[in-house]
């Protein structure tokens, strides 16, 4: 099946590989390409998340004078 998209390979050691494939099954993803891709995009989310938490820490924190 061809793509437009981008195309990468990724190494991982053996745990990582196991646990890509764990979740690849219980969330039902067709392919490992389709499960490394969501959860690449729920860690770029959660990265997103924290610095905007961060962000409003840091806004919210009193001057130190």
């Amino acid at each position: 099946m061809a793509t437009d998209k981008p195309r990468y390979t990724v190494s991982v050691d053996p745990e990582l590989f196991r646990q890509i494939e764990d979740f690849r099954f219980e969330h039902r993803f067709q392919t490992r390409s389709e499960a490394t891709v969501e959860l690449i995009r729920l860690g770029l989310e959660q990265l997103k998340k924290e610095e905007e938490t961060e962000k409003k820490t840091q806004k919210n924190k009193p001057s130190e004078e």
